[in-house]
């Protein structure tokens, strides 16, 4: 600082501190070699203290008022100043002003899912966001553990330890609750009161009071989101056959009212309705059923061919799976036989190929074998 400075800050004799931002928790007094003239006036407003620090110590901690920095008024910076010698000079001092208001609207929240169990889908992942407040409860404990000789200190500078710890003390508690996970959202403002019971005599060490701690929202990832949404459908739907039948009656409605766009869905839920009630006729007795048995009896048609899942004994040894397509190219070139074992999901044990009637077919093709020749 130039000579205007010096002598600019020997006139002023007035200290205080409006602040104009809504970060800062902490502002120290600027003032050329932090030279403080006897009799100055310091006024400390509602929501801040004052602190001197004298030679590295903390001499003196002021509430809101207005004071005449005099001995009377700061006795144990009297002591450290020698000011019991009656000298009236400007004395060395820091001044720090601590920002006492509530923090507000904080965001903590977890990086990454927390793994968990559940009774009902066994592991999930949960995140978790929220808010929380804090304020500064004692200055002197604050500015030996966190400030240090900073002159300016903001809420961003400890926001990032504050909420790892938050976090971490959530993760504990939320793993130990056991409560499922579909009742986690009325349990919100228990895991908030209980998180702030667990970690505020942690803050306390900083010298902040946690005042409160809000659990916001907890979601699940958005595959079992989407599932649980399916799974709550279907059971607003509830008797299928029923919401089929209604779902044919209102698109006939429709139709019938010359609404084009409804014929297409009446095609659709009408060819449902018609294989659903030939699904029930088939399965009552034909003694209860005339028009069942006016019906000629349908031909027999084989099941289709499975198309894939197939293993098959090569050299003993078990190959595959294969697909039908796979298999024809194996019979066509002769690695497997009609005697060659085969199986499939569903059966109880392997069987050679022609037994097994879903596969006669790969060797339809094969030229007749006479007989044996007699002897």
């Amino acid at each position: 600082m130039g000579l205007w400075d010096k002598l600019f800050g020997e006139f002023v004799d007035v200290i205080e501190w409006t602040d104009s931002s809504v970060d800062t928790m902490v502002y120290r007094f600027q003032r050329y070699g932090n030279e403080i003239k006897f009799g100055a006036k310091l006024t400390v407003r509602e929501s801040q203290v004052a602190v001197f620090v004298s030679e590295g110590e903390i001499a003196d901690i002021l509430g809101p008022g207005l004071y005449e920095l005099e001995t009377k008024n700061l006795p144990i910076l009297s002591t450290l100043q020698h000011w019991y010698h009656g000298f009236e000079s400007p004395f060395k001092a820091e001044v720090y002003f601590f920002n006492t208001r509530q923090f507000t609207d904080l965001k903590w929240g977890t990086k990454n899912p927390i793994m968990m169990r559940d009774k009902e889908f066994s592991m999930v992942r949960l995140r978790t966001f929220g808010t929380y407040n804090i304020r500064i409860n004692d200055p002197a404990q604050f500015i030996r553990e966190i400030v240090g000789t900073d002159g300016h200190f903001t809420i961003d500078e400890i926001s990032s330890q504050l909420r790892n710890l938050i976090v971490t003390r959530y993760t504990d508690i939320l793993g130990s609750s056991e409560i499922p996970v579909l009742d986690l959202a009325g349990n919100q403002g228990q895991l908030g009161e209980l998180l702030t019971q667990r970690i505020a005599p942690e803050f306390k060490d900083y010298g902040l009071e946690l005042t409160q701690v809000l659990v916001e929202n907890i979601s699940l990832p958005p595959a079992v989101e989407e599932a649980l949404d399916k799974r709550t459908s279907m059971g607003m739907i509830g008797d299928l056959n029923k919401y089929i039948q209604f779902g044919a009656a209102e698109s006939m409605q429709l139709g019938n009212n010359g609404g084009g766009a409804g014929s297409a869905i009446e095609m659709g839920l009408g060819f449902a309705m018609a294989n659903k009630m030939t699904a029930d006729m088939s399965s009552q007795p034909q003694a209860n059923n005339p028009t069942v048995v006016a019906m000629a009896p349908a031909a027999a048609t084989p099941p289709p061919l499975p198309d894939t899942n197939w293993h098959v004994a090569i050299d003993r040894k078990s190959m595959g799976p294969y697909d039908l397509s796979t298999l024809q190219e194996l019979a066509s070139t002769r690695q497997i036989t009609p005697g060659t074992l085969a199986w499939i999901d569903g059966m109880s044990a392997w069987e050679a190929i022609e037994n097994i009637e879903s596969l006669t077919g790969l060797f339809e093709d094969d030229e007749a074998t006479p007989p044996r020749l007699p002897n």
